[in-house]
């Protein structure tokens, strides 16, 4: 190979690791979705699964309707993730089959998910295979996917709950086995300062036709 194509070979990577590095720092890092934490990712479906490679974006704050990375509050050096419901001086209801209330607001469905209408999931206690509903939902004017299975085995416990200033209340998309502020509480609005807004490719590569590239709402 030439020298000079060598050169630029090498000033190209040199300029695409700075940028890259740069955007890491500044606003936007990527990030596995753990195989080893049932509880976490099962929460997550519908709209991800374990071993997904996502993009997290960092320059502006999230808001309503948005699924947000945040720490932790009462593990160090672990993180949870859910959809954004409430701020400070809102009251939500959410009922035994994850229907919401925000204040006067309801969010409204858009019927089943045009790919799939039902989906599978792990049993984060068991381990046992469990078909869930996949539905669209609307929040915020953000169209997301939830899953939920009403009718069937024992629900999750309703809630009602004001939401104190400065703390954001987070609800996961699986409505059926959640993981979200209902276990671990109202998160600092602070400390949530990364959207999960794309997925880069699923555990299986690139040859995942459905699960690559994907806007995530």
């Amino acid at each position: 190979m030439p020298f000079n194509l060598l050169r630029g070979l090498f000033w190209l990577l040199l300029l695409a690791g700075i940028v890259i590095g740069a955007a890491r720092l500044t606003c936007v890092r990527w990030w596995q979705v753990p195989e080893d934490d049932p509880t976490l990712t099962t929460s997550l479906a519908p709209t991800l699964a374990p071993g997904d490679w996502v993009l997290l974006w960092r320059l502006t704050p999230p808001g309503f309707g948005d699924l947000v990375m945040c720490p932790d509050p009462g593990e160090a050096g672990q993180v949870v993730i859910g959809r954004i419901v409430g701020e400070g001086g809102d009251h939500l209801t959410v009922n035994e089959d994850g229907v919401m209330q925000i204040n006067t607001l309801r969010p409204t469905s858009e019927g089943l998910c045009a790919r799939r209408t039902t989906i599978e999931v792990t049993h984060p206690r068991t381990g046992d295979p469990v078909e869930l509903r996949c539905d669209i939902e609307v929040l915020g004017g953000v169209h997301h996917q939830k899953a939920s299975r009403p009718n069937a085995g024992v629900k999750p416990a309703p809630l009602a709950v004001d939401v104190k200033t400065g703390k954001l209340f987070l609800v996961s998309d699986n409505r059926y086995y959640p993981f979200d502020s209902r276990d671990y509480g109202a998160v600092p609005k602070e400390s949530c300062s990364e959207t999960v807004f794309f997925r880069l490719v699923s555990r299986l590569g690139f040859s995942d036709v459905e699960s690559r590239l994907n806007l995530i709402q």
